[in-house]
């Protein structure tokens, strides 16, 4: 199995702590991309992206090798400490060059682990946050680790080792989990927003080239015949009031 870590803390303390606690219970090979050294412009807010495609992101040379790693990867582990209640500026801003993602989701196949690390507070709702960017990504199935570290000497392996040890199971079955009923949803947002009159071009260009315009979701995904009814349903009502 290939893990590709992101690390999203400027320093290598106590998430990085986590991280080679993980690595102990993983089965695989491991590449650490670490977003200090990565030198990533600020996104700009341009929308590129979104609206022309990402290869025309203006910092797409720099964002492009770590897709690249993601996609290639059996398992992502994606990591940050809470800074002032959120995620760090150097993953927020790597998150933000990914906002493409969104409209034109991808990694159906892959899964994924959140480490999160506070001295206080906020660990809960950062990786609350990461999960939901993670699936809007399409990613099928994301485990969390958010702990708070303060005031502790050691920390705490029997959570982390369970929850990782599941991970690592998950990843190497290869089995793939049906969607939650708000991953449904917002599939059928973006494929909707394709048949509007004038939609992107660059969404529409991409639901039509991996067929996903055909499917109630990706095809290497089994809904179920509920999930099933409920897409279509979803996307008939959608794409009634998207206009």
């Amino acid at each position: 199995m290939k893990y590709l870590i992101i690390n999203g803390s400027p320093r290598k303390k106590n998430t990085w702590k986590i991280v080679t606690q993980v690595k102990r219970n993983l089965d695989g090979d491991f590449e650490e991309i670490q977003l200090a050294k990565e030198d990533i412009p600020l996104c700009k807010g341009c929308h590129n992206c979104v609206i022309n495609g990402e290869n025309y992101c203006p910092h797409y040379e720099k964002i492009k090798p770590i897709i690249e790693k993601i996609r290639n990867s059996d398992g992502l582990i994606i990591t940050s400490p809470v800074y002032a209640m959120n995620v760090t500026a150097l993953l927020k801003n790597f998150l933000d060059h990914t906002a493409y993602l969104y409209h034109r989701p991808e990694f159906f196949t892959k899964k994924a682990l959140v480490v999160v690390s506070t001295a206080g507070a906020g660990h809960k709702d950062v990786s609350k946050y990461l999960d939901e960017t993670l699936r809007h990504w399409g990613i099928n199935k994301v485990y969390k680790i958010a702990i708070a570290c303060g005031g502790k000497d050691e920390l705490e392996t029997d959570k982390i080792d369970k929850i990782t040890i599941k991970f690592n199971s998950d990843v190497k079955s290869q089995k793939l989990h049906s969607p939650k009923l708000m991953d449904i949803i917002f599939f059928n947002v973006w494929k909707a927003m394709t048949q509007i009159d004038e939609p992107i071009k660059a969404d529409k260009e991409y639901w039509v080239k991996n067929d996903l315009i055909n499917h109630d979701f990706s095809p290497e995904v089994k809904l179920g015949i509920f999930k099933t009814l409920f897409s279509k349903i979803m996307f008939s009502f959608l794409k009634r009031v998207i206009k």
